[in-house]
Formats: C-alpha cells, sequence, structure tokens
C-alpha cells in the first residue's frame, strides 16, 4: 500500500532527525573507542521517533521513517570517523583533535557517501532484491507501531520504556566504574605451563555483552574464535619459540600488542581485497542496469514518488565539485599539486568501490556484520605503498596523508551500507527516496558537527589509545600506515594472517556449497584476531543469549524486547561515558570524580544479574 500522500520531511521530523543524529552518533563514537565495533541505530531510532512524535496530534509512519534515517545516518558516520582519524593524533601528526578539521573530513567524506548510494538503491533494492535485515526489521518496526496506533494498542511508548530502563541500568553501571572507580572494568589472568602462555578474560561491560545480542551467535562464535587464535594457539606458541620475561599477564599482553595482533591486520587486508573480487561482478551488472533505467526515463511524471531518486546529473555535479575540497584536504598535508590531485582521484575509486562494497554486504550480512575495517585497512596499506614509491622513507607527513585518504574513504564507505538500510525500509514503506536522501544528508552533517567535539572531551578525559579507551581500530590503522614508512610493520605476522585469511575463505566457500546456514565471513574472524580478548568473550556471550533465547521458544516480541533492551544498555552506557567525561573537560582535573573503593565484587555481580536479565527477557514464550 502506497503511503506518499502522507507528509514526510516535516519541520518535527527535522529537529527530531538531527538532535537523534547528533546523540546517536556521539553514543556510537564512544562505543567504537571503547569496544572496535558499532551497530546499526535504525531500529532504537524508529522506536525514539514513535515515542517522541506520538506525543503530536498530527503524525505519521513516513515521518517516523525520515527521523530514522537522519538518526542513523550520523550513527554510521561515528564509525567512519572513529575509526581512522584518532590515529592522526596517535601518529603524532596532530596534538589535539582539531575541531575545524575534523568536522570538515567527516562532512565532505559523509556526503560523498550519501551520493555514491544514490546509484546503488535501484541497482541493489529493485533489481538485486538484496536483503537488507536492518532495513526490513526497522520497517516492520514502524509498520507495527503505526497499526498499533491506528488501533488500541502499543503506540511505541512501550518500546521506548524498554529502551529508558536498559539505558538506566547501562549509565548507571557506567558511572560507578568509569566514574567512581568501584569495580574493575575486566576481569582477566594469564598462566604460564613451561614457556608457554595462556590468558583469558572478560570486560564486565553489558554494552558488549549487547552488541554480542545483535550481532548474533553466528558472528559472536566467529569473534570470539579470532580471539581464542591470538590468546590459545598464537601466544603460547610465540611464547614457547622466544620465551619471555618477567610477569605472565603483562608479557602476553605484549607479544599479543607488538606480534600477535598483526595476525588481525593480514586477515583483514586479504579480507577487504576478497570482499572486491566476490562483489565485483553483480556491483557492476547492478550499476550498469540502475544507470540505464535512469537514461530511459523520459520525465519525472513517469516515475512513481517512491521510485524518485536525487536526479543523476545533479549527484554527477556535486560529486565533481566535492573533487575540490578532498583535493585542498590533501594539498594541505602533502605540499605538492600533483601528489595531492592523484590522491583525491584515488579517494574518490576506492570511495566509490568500497562504498558499493558496504551497501553490498549491508543489504546480504547487515550493517553490523559490514567489512568497513578491512576496507579501509586495504586503503591504507595500498596508499602508503604507493606515497613510500613516490615519497621515500623519509616522508614525515606520508603517513599521515594515507590516514587522511582512508579517512574520507571510511566515512563514505560507513554511510554507504547503512543508508541502503534506510532506503530499503522506505522502500517497503512507499517512501520518497530523494527525501531520504536529503535527509541521510542532514543527518550526516549534524553528526559532523558534533563528532570533534566529542572526540576532544573523550581524549581530554580518557586519553584515546590508553587501556580506558584503546582506540582498537584507530590504533590499527596508525601502526599500518606508520608501519609502512618507518619498516617496523611485523611483515611476517602479517603474512601468517593473509594466509589464515585463505584457509577462513576457502572454508567459508565450502559452507556456501553444502548450503550451512553457518558461514565463516573472513572479517568477523580478522576483527577478533584483532581486538584484545576481553571484548570478544562478552560478544560472544551476547550472541549465545540471543541463540539460547531462541531456542529456549522465545516469540517475535521477545526477541524485539532483546534488540531494544540491547540497544538501551548500549545507549545508556555510551551516553555516560562521555557524560562522565565532560566535567574532567571542562576543568582539566583527571581526578575530579570521587572514587570509593571495597566494591570490586559488584561488578561481576552485576555484570551476571544483566546477562540473566536480558536472557529471562528474550526467553519468555
Amino acid at each position: 500500500m502506497s503511503n506518499n500522500h502522507y507528509p514526510e520531511i516535516t519541520i518535527k521530523a527535522v529537529l527530531l532527525g538531527i538532535v537523534l543524529s547528533m546523540v546517536l552518533a556521539g553514543a556510537n563514537a564512544y562505543l567504537g573507542l571503547f569496544a572496535g565495533m558499532t551497530v546499526s541505530a535504525s531500529i532504537p531510532a524508529a522506536v525514539i521517533s514513535m515515542g517522541v512524535l506520538a506525543l503530536f496530534k498530527k503524525s505519521n509512519i513516513l515521518e517516523n521513517n525520515i527521523v530514522q534515517t537522519a538518526a542513523s545516518a550520523g550513527e554510521s558516520l561515528a564509525a567512519g570517523v572513529i575509526f581512522t582519524i584518532p590515529a592522526l593524533v596517535l601518529l603524532g601528526y596532530w596534538n589535539t583533535f582539531d575541531y575545524v578539521e575534523v568536522a570538515k573530513i567527516a562532512a565532505i567524506g559523509g556526503v560523498i557517501g550519501v551520493l555514491f548510494t544514490v546509484p546503488l538503491r535501484r541497482a541493489l533494492i529493485v533489481t538485486a532484491k538484496l536483503k537488507y535485515p536492518e532495513g526490513v526489521a526497522t520497517a516492520e518496526v514502524l509498520r507495527a507501531g503505526d497499526e498499533a496506533k491506528k488501533g488500541t494498542a502499543d503506540d511505541g511508548s512501550g518500546g521506548l520504556k524498554t529502551i529508558g530502563i536498559a539505558s538506566l541500568v547501562g549509565g548507571v553501571m557506567k558511572v560507578c566504574q568509569q566514574g567512581f572507580g568501584m569495580w574493575h572494568a575486566e576481569m582477566f589472568g594469564a598462566i604460564s605451563f613451561g614457556k608457554s602462555i595462556f590468558g583469558l578474560g572478560t570486560d564486565v561491560s553489558p554494552a558488549l555483552i549487547s552488541v554480542g545480542y545483535i550481532v548474533g551467535r553466528n558472528i559472536g562464535i566467529l569473534v570470539v574464535g579470532g580471539g581464542l587464535i591470538s590468546w590459545a594457539v598464537a601466544i603460547p606458541i610465540y611464547s614457547a619459540m622466544v620465551g619471555f620475561e618477567g610477569d605472565a599477564l603483562d608479557s602476553a599482553w605484549d607479544i599479543w600488542n607488538s606480534k600477535i595482533r598483526y595476525l588481525g591486520v593480514g586477515a583483514m587486508v586479504v579480507g577487504g581485497v576478497w570482499s572486491l573480487i566476490k562483489l565485483f561482478k553483480p556491483l557492476v551488472e547492478g550499476v550498469k542496469a540502475s544507470l540505464d533505467s535512469v537514461k530511459n526515463q523520459t520525465a519525472d511524471g513517469d516515475v512513481p514518488l517512491e521510485e524518485r531518486d536525487m536526479p543523476i546529473k545533479y549527484v554527477g555535479i556535486a560529486l565533481l565539485a566535492l573533487l575540490v575540497p578532498v583535493f585542498l584536504l590533501y594539498l594541505d598535508i602533502i605540499q605538492s599539486v600533483g601528489i595531492a590531485a592523484l590522491l583525491a582521484i584515488m579517494m574518490m575509486v576506492f570511495g566509490f568501490l568500497f562504498s558499493a562494497v558496504a551497501a553490498y554486504m549491508a543489504g546480504v550480512v547487515g550493517s553490523s556484520n559490514n567489512p568497513i575495517s578491512g576496507v579501509t585497512i586495504a586503503t591504507i596499506l595500498f596508499t602508503s605503498l604507493l606515497l613510500l614509491a613516490i615519497l621515500g622513507t623519509g616522508s614525515g607527513v606520508g603517513a599521515a596523508s594515507a590516514i587522511m585518504v582512508g579517512a574520507v574513504v571510511c566515512c563514505a564507505a560507513a554511510i554507504g551500507g547503512d543508508n541502503l538500510q534506510d532506503l530499503k525500509a522506505g522502500h517497503i514503506l512507499g517512501a520518497t527516496p530523494w527525501k531520504q536522501q536529503v535527509m541521510q544528508i542532514v543527518g550526516t552533517l549534524s553528526a559532523a558537527v558534533v563528532l570533534g567535539l566529542v572526540l576532544d572531551i573523550l581524549h581530554t578525559a580518557y586519553v584515546i589509545g590508553s587501556p580506558t579507551l584503546s582506540a582498537p581500530q584507530a590504533t590499527l590503522m596508525k601502526s599500518v600506515a606508520d608501519g609502512v614508512f618507518t619498516g617496523n610493520l611485523p611483515w611476517n605476522f602479517v603474512y601468517i594472517g593473509g594466509v589464515i585469511a585463505v584457509i577462513l575463505i576457502l572454508t567459508d566457500l565450502r559452507q556456501e556449497r553444502m548450503g550451512s546456514d553457518f558461514r565463516v565471513p573472513v572479517l568477523a574472524v580478522a576483527v577478533g584476531i584483532y581486538l584484545p580478548i576481553t571484548l570478544t568473550v562478552p560478544i560472544f556471550i551476547g550472541g549465545m543469549i540471543n541463540h539460547l533465547g531462541k531456542k529456549a521458544g522465545g516469540s517475535e516480541a521477545s526477541e524485539k524486547r532483546g534488540l531494544l533492551m540491547s540497544s538501551g544498555l548500549i545507549t545508556g552506557e555510551a551516553l555516560m561515558g562521555i557524560l562522565v567525561a565532560v566535567p574532567i573537560f571542562l576543568t582539566g582535573q583527571k581526578d575530579w570524580w570521587p572514587h570509593f573503593s571495597g566494591f570490586g565484587l559488584l561488578g561481576p555481580v552485576l555484570f551476571i544479574a544483566v546477562i540473566y536479565w536480558l536472557y529471562t527477557s528474550v526467553s519468555k514464550k
């Protein structure tokens, strides 16, 4: 049924979309710097939108869709920013976060990502009919809320209450742990057998359990499997061969940090390249079909409202215009017109290819499982090697230039995958694509305005790259770019990681031939190899809660409740992580918060209680 007689872009929808974009961008930025993974915010944004717009006399399903479109664009831009831009500070190229520069990079990369997805919408949603699971789920949530509103049932405020309670739980636990220092963030131990070290532990974060619940059992198993490759196989073998000195726990972390995590780098690079190879043919065919269908349209009047994209002519003009600020961005670092022009062209080529890969993968496995880190590392490694050939090892700006190319590409790719989910939801609901594309730009620009400030606040309070806020992905990008120019990259481990990736790819191809529902996407394992084991264990627990809850006979309503609870726990913990940092940022006092000792056991007890609460909620029949 077409809904196109409803108003879509209204003042209240635009304002709410801008606010939610900013809030969810901040929350996802914290989550990504803390956990190395981000999650799609389309569903919580849709539920919050329904709850808020229900307070108005007139509101409709397409307004709610417009709100979640803007909000999730902001959330996905956060991933592109925090995976790359902190690397400029970690490299020492920046001393602190330059607000204007961060806003500029985020806005340029994000808008390019939106424009790249315009010709892909018809190719991937209409022609290829890809699944886009989060897009379908978002449409169902909006539809259920709309039907309930027309009847006597819940109008979305029930879902808002679930998110609110879970946010409160996540937020209180965060302020007690991070602000008041009542318990340690993780439980970890290491033992040695002869010369071999074995380490295992878990972070006691409800947000990580929630990430696991959202990505599900398969990805949870693969992520922890990657962690075990590092901690139960590679570290014991390396320590037995080379030996270690001093404390087993400190030695395990040193070995992992300096050597073993580069297995994940190799696996991610091979995984990113494999994603391109695998998707190249269907993408070329899809884009060709999309451009042909645009060419065959004689006038807008022949096209129904729900099929009207931004005119492709204007998209092309806008992309050409954006080449200028991209060129100036690189000229500012590299001080060479020729090299800056080369980098700008490379960015556009990589940006389109990887936005297309991200958009295609989001359609197949969902936004939360997107290979953004893999394709960004491939971009940074290739750009670093090219600049090394041009500039030589003496260049002080080569690594920063490679990161800057990767940053714009990563922002474009992050936006690409998530935006197609929103357009899929709109396609199901009968929304107007060009209006959603406009709101994606609005959401992107809103998030770009706040992300520089969020990074500055978090860096002042916690120091990005420290154990408190380790920024795993940005640390990885920095290590790759810097390692190429200094010659310090442990290539042997990168090559072994590449071999592991090839084995995983062959395993996945076998699973595909057998028609198995348990697939082995190489990038999920690669991320697990690279992340600390303390982050992968709770993600695995969350994935198993999802699986066991369904197995115990949990209904669709229970599954949806679990999704909303998880979204709330993530949002509450992430927002409180930022709020705890604000007084430290304002006063410059690291010890602003008073600390209370003697509550060490409370953290693990509450962590187990959250696991039990989530499981009982999702296993109700």
